[in-house]
């Protein structure tokens, strides 16, 4: 380990909960010099790049963006090496190579604190480093800070909320294999074009698909579309039937049911 001195690093997914640290933590903790960094796959939303625009406005400092080692060529470098087998839950390739190993690859053997945007009312640990070097911090947990609270210091700022949360539920690739079948359908209709090229990732006569069991030339058929969205909107009527909002977070609309319907990344999706 280098005799450097101890560096405080956020690492930012272009969601809510990694925004709303930063925010936090550059407010309460002016004493600290931290350094902001995004990984950036090249396969990001545009509405992403965007709220990492305001972002870097509030903080009055640039988000330093992190690229794999073939910078170049990216995930479809590896896609490659991996024999077009597309990432899925049982082998994200795509967070080990596209987000950890450039996080590792810059921070190196100095001591670091990397801070965390787990909340207080969440039951995960979030992205934990084998480096020794490397100390989880996290401030909301150790704070109570939930997402009502998150919420809270997004609004309170101007920053907001990224925009893709009208359509989508998490921060991530625009062919993140954790979309809900309706937010592939939304994906379709907002940016039809990376729709066409995910489409285009896809080997259905060897079983490589998006969606377990459904190409996406199966789900953009009319019918299926419309399914899967009638689908949808009985599942949140009898989620709204089931209660009523309890906080800030459910009276936005953001429900457990919604974000937390699969597990996720969690270095993508804070």
């Amino acid at each position: 380990m280098s005799n450097q001195a101890t560096r405080h690093i956020m690492m930012l997914s272009g969601g809510k909960d990694s925004t709303a640290l930063a925010l936090y933590m550059r407010d309460n903790r002016p004493d600290l010099e931290f350094e902001y960094l995004f990984c950036d796959t090249h396969k990001e939303l545009p509405e992403t790049y965007e709220y990492l625009a305001r972002i870097e406005a509030y903080l009055g400092q640039p988000i330093t963006r992190l690229s794999s080692r073939h910078e170049e060529r990216g995930f479809d470098h590896y896609l490659k090496l991996y024999g077009g087998y597309l990432p899925s839950p049982k082998m994200r390739w795509c967070t080990r190579q596209l987000k950890i190993e450039p996080f590792e690859r810059y921070v190196g053997d100095d001591p670091t604190f990397l801070y965390v945007g787990i909340r207080a009312d969440e039951n995960r640990s979030g992205y934990i480093s084998t480096k020794e070097n490397i100390t989880p911090i996290f401030p909301f947990k150790d704070e109570g800070v939930d997402k009502s609270g998150v919420l809270k210091i997004l609004e309170q700022s101007g920053v907001g909320m990224p925009s893709y949360y009208e359509w989508r539920t998490r921060s991530g690739c625009y062919f993140c294999f954790f979309q809900q079948k309706g937010e592939w359908v939304r994906l379709r209709e907002r940016h039809p074009d990376l729709f066409d090229l995910a489409k285009q990732y896809e080997k259905e006569e060897q079983g490589y698909t998006w969606v377990q069991n459904e190409s996406l030339s199966q789900l953009e058929r009319p019918a299926r579309q419309a399914e899967i969205l009638r689908r949808e909107s009985e599942r949140r009527a009898r989620l709204a039937a089931r209660r009523r909002p309890r906080n800030l977070s459910q009276a936005f609309g953001f429900s457990e049911l919604e974000e937390d319907e699969a597990e996720g990344c969690l270095i993508c999706h804070l």
